[in-house]
């Protein structure tokens, strides 16, 4: 915020409420047969269904409505016995039919919540609702030679499911809001409904914003900001728009009530229309479409597919596996590297460094390769064999790191590695004092420093030591050995 904004501040409570656009991830379209694979060429994956053609019927595609009550239940919300989808009627050119079908006064699920313990505390966001539409088709702007006259349309896009997810307006700032949609995020991958690829558009986010004096309950003015595909996004685009809007009325302006898109070039939002209200999309029944009837048996089978969320299993991690929280939060950012710590933690019978190793070797080698957890070749109980090796003091630190990148490049065991290639701890004392002897007549100059009083060229020493026996000897007998030799103490044995 602008220093000059700084005063007006503390007079005003941002409010803020999201709209979270998520494809599921269906093989097939809502209403008919059509691929939803991304990056598939230009309209090709198309019928006259997603095209809006005459004569065209849709066909509620049954898997959609599983994944979306996958996603209401894990976010807390009622499943309505009967729901209607509608008709919301608007003009865009990437909107073949005139009109998307969408569910508006009786949706699949209200009232639900998303809590949870993020960085300022205790927090809880309440559901309005979930209800399941169409996403609408892709205009492209620019790619093109004539893109400067031109917009080009492709419909791939139109007709894959989605689910929107409206929160109440719980949020008081882009933070907050960033944080929420964070955890949402987790969530919808978690139980396997969205992939969360907000780069390609699968997982999208509007955010409602206003200001209002503080201490006041009423609400402001509130503007609509679209289309944010990234945390950081809406972050940034939400602390813009409460910066404008503090400005506005602090000027004594007034708030417009309209959509405004975030130019993240240009790190502001900029206007593109008056705000539609309901009565402005002429809401009406889908003529073509039965109402959607689950009955109970269903739900609670639905519900019994529910896998742990992540919230839950973060918190069993700290506590079942005496992780910090840090690493837990880490561990629970994917269901895939919460299973592999599992396993690994399970087989290595060390769960706090098996944490270790996944959190820093291993997303380092994943982030080197450019490849998810999930096609990690290096299989949990083999990292849990190198791990035994160094809590059974058979092979050191450094050693370990060596051996990991050979397994990785090999696919061989930690054991073999190891025994091929001599890599077992040195604990023999008489082994280790040759070469320390050896060390010292090499190293004249840092010895006679030593002893001069200069002792920090010891740790020197101690790596000279480790270099010429490739970091197999131990460094306990290292130290108590080189100490000794170099203070002139004699060995009195046990």
């Amino acid at each position: 915020m602008p220093l000059s904004l700084l005063p007006l501040q503390a007079m005003y409570e941002p409010v803020i409420g999201l709209e979270i656009h998520a494809q599921l991830l269906t093989d097939t379209k809502i209403f008919c047969g059509c691929s939803t694979r991304f990056g598939a060429p230009p309209n090709t994956n198309i019928c006259p269904v997603c095209l809006g053609l005459p004569g065209a019927l849709p066909v509620l595609n049954r898997r959609a409505v599983e994944f979306a009550a996958r996603a209401a239940m894990a976010l807390g919300c009622t499943i309505q016995p009967s729901s209607i989808f509608a008709r919301k009627n608007y003009f865009y050119p990437d909107l073949p039919k005139g009109y998307q079908i969408s569910q508006y006064e009786r949706p699949l699920a209200t009232e639900g919540a998303l809590e949870y313990t993020g960085p300022d505390g205790a927090a809880r966001v309440g559901i309005i609702r979930v209800h399941l539409e169409e996403d609408a088709g892709k205009s492209l702007h620019e790619g093109f030679a004539d893109s400067e006259r031109f917009t080009y349309l492709d419909y791939n896009r139109s007709g894959v499911p989605l689910i929107e997810i409206v929160t109440h307006p719980d949020l008081r700032s882009a933070a907050a809001a960033a944080e929420f949609f964070t955890r949402l995020r987790a969530i919808l991958v978690a139980i396997g409904v969205n992939d969360g690829n907000m780069e390609e558009g699968s997982l999208r986010c509007d955010a409602n914003v206003s200001v209002r004096p503080a201490g006041e309950t009423a609400l402001g003015v509130k503007t609509e900001v679209k289309n944010l595909n990234s945390f950081r996004h809406v972050q940034r685009a939400l602390e813009h728009e409460i910066d404008r809007q503090i400005a506005a009325l602090g000027a004594g302006n007034r708030v417009a009530q309209e959509t405004r898109l975030w130019d993240a070039a240009a790190g502001r939002t900029v206007a593109m229309r008056s705000k539609e209200e309901a009565d402005d999309y002429r809401y009406f029944p889908e003529p073509d479409l039965l109402p959607l009837e689950v009955d109970a048996a269903w739900i609670g089978r639905m519900r019994a597919t529910l896998p742990e969320l992540p919230d839950a299993r973060r918190r069993r991690f700290a506590t079942e596996y005496h992780l910090p929280d840090y690493d837990a939060g880490v561990l629970t950012q994917s269901m895939a590297l919460a299973d592999y710590f599992e396993k690994t933690a399970a087989a290595a019978g060390n769960a706090k460094a098996a944490s270790n190793w996944i959190m820093v070797e291993l997303t380092r080698k994943m982030n080197e390769l450019g490849i998810a957890v999930e096609q990690v070749t290096l299989a949990p109980d083999a990292l849990a064999e190198l791990i035994a090796l160094v809590d059974r003091g058979e092979i050191s630190g450094p050693v370990a790191k060596d051996v990991f990148e050979k397994m990785f490049a090999s696919g061989r065991r930690a054991s073999a590695i190891v025994e091929a290639e001599g890599l077992r701890r040195i604990d023999d004392e008489g082994a280790i004092a040759a070469v320390v002897a050896d060390i010292i007549d090499a190293n004249a100059g840092p010895v006679a420093q030593f002893r001069a009083g200069r002792t920090q060229t010891f740790g020197f020493l101690v790596g000279q030591v480790m270099k010429a026996t490739r970091g197999k000897a131990n460094p306990e007998t290292v130290n108590t050995i080189l100490r000794r030799a170099l203070t002139g103490q004699e060995h009195t044995g046990d």
